[in-house]
């Protein structure tokens, strides 16, 4: 059991974790020297003085300006964000099912929200707040249909919503297939290429609505964190501690989906950041309280370390960050997950 402090100023006293916030403090210094990497990565590459001084001072010539701001910044705002929301998604479904495979993507919630995107770029539509809403739309629509089906006697239980989603998820996934098959032959490329998840060309139209609705989303779910760890002990007892079980696990996983869609909107599937991340941040900061906010500081440093490696490759092979992932991502799940506690 970790140890716990009480801050307390007035009539005001918050509760904290030492180890949390030593996980978390090293994790946020590790963020920003990667986006200062990430900033300068490119075939005119910039160091972190020039990056900082870009940044700070408005200093650099107009094209490093433009290079920065215009280019790479949304492609690395978009990395945060989108490895935070997974992240912080997958730490939500993995508390809320109790298994460590509970995540989105293994259960097919991100693959519901690819389709929505696909028929969406299929049908001719090119904008990013276009896919951004089909993909919500139909990330949420896959998740209804997974708990409907998983629901057995008024309660979902954690196994029969895992079975039940990694069957939606293959449905969808050829579902996908065969929406791309009978697409016209440019736009199913284009979704094809969407779907191997990637970062590149991303701007600030794909950025801004991710960024808004975590901005919006995370501190209710921060806040909501505490009663999902009170819901670990069992619903029976959480109602007796005062804890509305089925409101706040409905509003959790309200959220975490919308989160996830917004992630797989903006940059496509992101296989295993979902389903990693959590663990390693309950690793590193302990399992108290399952904290939220080192969870999605350990998404981001994945997602953009993971994007930064994928720009740093020899031959300019510069694979698509969704590929990287699933290449790191499986070798993860064969030697680390069996060691991690469920």
């Amino acid at each position: 059991m970790e140890q716990v402090r009480l801050l307390r100023r007035g009539r005001l006293s918050l509760l904290w974790v030492p180890r949390q916030a030593l996980a978390a403090l090293l994790l946020l210094v590790l963020l920003v020297w990667l986006m200062l990497l990430a900033l300068g990565t490119g075939r005119i590459a910039l160091d972190i003085a020039q990056v900082l001084d870009i940044l700070l001072h408005g200093g650099g010539t107009a094209l490093q300006r433009k290079l920065v701001f215009d280019i790479r910044l949304p492609r690395v705002a978009t990395a945060v964000a989108t490895g935070a929301a997974l992240s912080v998604a997958g730490a939500i479904f993995q508390s809320l099912s109790r298994n460590p495979l509970g995540s989105p993507d293994v259960i097919g919630f991100t693959t519901g929200a690819a389709t929505g995107a696909v028929v969406y770029f299929v049908l001719g539509g090119s904008a990013s707040a276009g896919s951004a809403l089909f993909a919500v739309g139909a990330g949420l629509l896959t998740a209804l249909v997974a708990f409907a089906l998983a629901l057995r006697g008024g309660a979902v239980a954690s196994h029969r919503l895992v079975l039940v989603g990694i069957g939606i998820g293959a449905t969808l996934s050829a579902l996908n297939e065969a929406v791309l098959m009978r697409g016209a032959l440019e736009q199913a490329l284009a979704a094809q290429l969407w779907l191997s998840g990637s970062l590149n060309a991303r701007t600030w139209d794909h950025a801004l609505p991710l960024l808004a609705g975590l901005a919006l989303l995370l501190p209710a779910l921060l806040w909501g964190q505490s009663r999902l760890m009170l819901l670990e002990l069992g619903d029976d007892l959480a109602q007796q501690l005062g804890v509305p079980a089925l409101r706040v696990k409905g509003f959790m996983a309200f959220g975490a989906v919308l989160l996830a869609s917004l992630a797989t909107g903006a940059a496509g599937p992101i296989a295993f950041i979902a389903l990693a991340a959590p663990r390693l941040a309950a690793f590193m900061a302990g399992e108290h309280g399952r904290p939220l906010w080192p969870a999605a500081l350990t998404g981001a440093v994945l997602l953009q370390g993971v994007d930064l490696v994928s720009q740093r490759l020899p031959f300019d092979l510069n694979l698509p960050v969704g590929l990287m992932t699933a290449l790191i991502g499986g070798l993860y799940l064969a030697l680390a997950l069996p060691r991690l506690r469920a």
